[in-house]
């Protein structure tokens, strides 16, 4: 297979990077992408180039929409800019980052206040970064913009039960979600025996591809919310494939990031009336040629591919 990198700039700082790279192939059933993030390493790079080997060798299950309502997603911008990004998306529900490095408590409430006021409904996103007394304030000072849920208030899967039961104890009606508790934990059950979340984010990267979310859905018995690992639009399909799959879909996924990346090397996924819609993405020579990495950046890649594709096969599980 012919392998194509990537080395795109981000629109705004958003994750902690500035700029996102992978690697896209094409295979008898589709195209593929494999993009993990430079912070991840090891054992946890074998999902993500399941998830790549799905969809170049297998291809997606029989969708059962075609239409997947979709959040933006509003980085840890000042207030009046994070309402003009959620204004101009024309979504009705918005995702705000907040616990960003550097900032304030009362910057997030300034930020999901000015978001509130300009969509119909606010979730929001701490990505771990807060401490079970943080998050309880924080939760406590935000229950009153009606959010439909915290995602990862904290990093641990304890500490992210101890906020849910704290909350619940004192009366506070905060949902919690649970995404890297679920996609790094090593155990996502442990989120449900200990009770830790009420919502589940899926990403099909780094849980090994669409199949793999489905039968996790299946177990956790719990409400899911797809979202993107700020991929191209080869990756988009795969998490809009997962999406369109699930027999319910009772919130809008986190599949509208295609803003976050100044370039693509195919069309990208814009939502339109709150709605992404299913589509086959086959980038063009111009399209990969636009967006390649360059070749230190490209060399990196390949040698992270080629160990990863050998820590597979050790475990069994390559292709």
């Amino acid at each position: 297979r012919v392998l194509h990198s990537y080395d795109i700039a981000m629109t705004t700082r958003f994750r902690g990077i500035t700029r996102r790279q992978g690697l896209l192939w094409q295979g008898p059933s589709g195209w593929a992408e494999w993009s993990p993030f430079l912070d991840y390493d090891g054992a946890e790079l074998v999902p993500w180039l399941e998830a790549a080997d799905e969809a170049a060798e297998l291809g997606y299950p029989e969708p059962v929409r075609a239409f997947v309502p979709v959040n933006c997603t509003v980085p840890a911008v000042p207030a009046e800019r994070a309402a003009e990004i959620a204004s101009a998306s024309g979504c009705a529900t918005a995702k705000i980052k907040v616990a960003e490095p550097g900032q304030t408590l009362a910057d997030d409430l300034d930020r999901v206040e000015a978001v509130a006021s300009v969509v119909d409904r606010v979730r929001v996103d701490a990505n771990g970064n807060w401490s079970v007394e943080q998050a309880l304030r924080a939760c406590r000072e935000l229950a009153r913009f009606e959010l439909e849920y915290v995602e990862q208030p904290c990093s641990g899967v304890t500490e992210l039960a101890e906020v849910r039961h704290s909350l619940s104890r004192s009366g506070v009606d905060v949902a919690i979600a649970a995404d890297e508790s679920i996609r790094r934990s090593g155990d996502p059950e442990r989120v449900v025996a200990l009770e830790a979340a009420d919502i589940a984010i899926l990403k099909v990267q780094p849980l090994g591809g669409v199949r793999r979310c489905l039968e996790l859905a299946g177990r956790l018995k719990l409400p899911v919310v797809v979202s993107s690992a700020l991929e191209t639009s080869v990756g988009i399909a795969a998490g809009l494939a997962l999406a369109a799959a699930l027999p319910e879909l009772p919130y809008a996924c986190g599949l509208n990031t295609g803003p976050l990346l100044a370039d693509d090397p195919d069309a990208p996924f814009v939502a339109e009336g709150g709605v992404l819609r299913t589509r086959v993405v086959a980038p063009e020579p111009v399209g990969l040629a636009r967006v390649a990495a360059e070749a230190e950046t490209e060399a990196l890649l390949l040698a992270r591919l080629r160990a990863t594709r050998q820590l597979s096969k050790s475990k069994g599980r390559g292709r």
